[in-house]
């Protein structure tokens, strides 16, 4: 499958440790690349189109329409033949494993401009009024030579598009985080495109975090108040595996906006992101190194530690808010290298557990 395991990030070797638990217990993680024993598989995440490459995730906060709360929605990035960029579907997973369509978006169909068509990423939001946003960074082949813009997409709780957002400052959306007042809405995206395609692999210095202000009712659909550029110059570049390596991971916490800087192999931080006019730039460090390899997705847990994924590796670093690296638990072994590409969202909805995304095994799982 062609996923992000060929990055070629850094070179690495398993070494046998002894780690804590997420939150409270102990457990122990081999160099023999077994799973800890408390890792549930919930679900395929794979649609009866066959779409494969599960990305985004986001846990439904509230049931309206033909969202469930509690239930889980993930988006897919690639199309049956595994080409990148080509996937239109979001399931919708309930926690005891029951699969079902939530949408599955036609490209010739849609309201409104999404330059290339759709390609669902990471970027992955939903509302309480039941509105969902999802990122589109398509291809035609699914090669990074024919990535194009994209969009975010407006799909209702019925799981149809009913607008676009797109225009220069939404060029190749990657992943999100939000914000819900219930009548006020803010957004949180990365865009890996800024640059990168006419690099032809060469790492730019273009990837960019953009706050998009919405109104927000419930039987009126999300209109745009502002948009601002929030963080910039983040290195990028296309990769023939890959497609595209950026800034990925959104997470806020209070006023700070936590990003996974992919190719810097760090968690860089945006201070006063809520209120932000003017990009801080790349922001301060937050940690960088130490267990981190090519990080990519990343959420705040309910604690505010800060969880990452690896994309080199398929651990799980965790990170305190003030910078120190206190857990490393490995999530996926497989492939070659093991774990290497498996991990993109994540969600942690409790004290003691997170679900997440796997593309090597296409599921959603449950770690405890």
């Amino acid at each position: 499958m062609s996923r992000i395991t060929a990055l070629r990030f850094l070179s690495y070797s398993l070494c046998a440790l002894l780690a804590a638990s997420l939150f409270t217990m102990t457990r122990q993680t081999s160099a023999s690349g077994l799973k800890p024993a408390n890792i549930t598989t919930i679900a395929s995440t794979v649609p009866a189109n066959g779409d494969v490459n599960p990305y985004g995730i986001v846990m439904v906060p509230t049931s309206v329409g033909n969202l469930v709360q509690g239930n889980i929605l993930v988006s897919n990035f690639n199309n049956s033949q595994n080409l990148q960029g080509t996937g239109t579907t979001i399931v919708q997973i309930n926690p005891n494993g029951a699969t079902s369509l939530f949408a599955q978006i036609d490209a010739s169909t849609l309201p409104g401009p999404c330059p290339g068509g759709v390609g669902l990423t990471t970027a992955l939001a939903v509302l309480k009024t039941g509105w969902v946003i999802v990122g589109s960074l398509p291809t035609t082949d699914g090669t990074s030579a024919t990535a194009q813009a994209g969009c975010l997409l407006v799909l209702s709780s019925s799981g149809q598009v009913v607008e676009t957002f797109y225009g220069s400052l939404i060029n190749g959306p990657w992943d999100m985080t939000w914000t819900d007042q219930g009548t006020q809405a803010s957004l949180y995206f990365s865009n890996v495109l800024n640059g990168t395609v006419a690099a032809n692999g060469n790492v730019v210095n273009g990837g960019t975090v953009v706050r998009m202000d919405l109104a927000v009712a419930a039987n009126s659909m999300p209109a745009i108040e502002s948009m601002t550029v929030i963080g910039s110059r983040f290195p990028e570049r296309t990769d023939p595996a890959a497609l595209v390596i950026g800034p990925t991971g959104l997470g806020l916490s209070g006023t700070n906006l936590y990003v996974a800087d992919t190719l810097s192999n760090r968690i860089a931080v945006i201070a006063n992101a809520p209120q932000r006019t003017t990009s801080v730039g790349v922001g301060a460090t937050l940690t960088s190194g130490g267990g981190l390899n090519g990080p990519l997705g990343l959420t705040v847990s309910p604690s505010g530690n800060i969880l990452s994924v690896n994309g080199a590796n398929g651990y799980l670093i965790v990170t305190t808010p003030a910078g120190e690296q206190i857990e490393k638990v490995l999530l996926d072994s497989s492939g070659s290298p093991p774990g290497a590409g498996a991990l993109f969202g994540i969600v942690a909805p409790g004290m003691s557990s997170i679900f997440y995304v796997d593309d090597a095994t296409n599921t959603l799982n449950l770690f405890q």
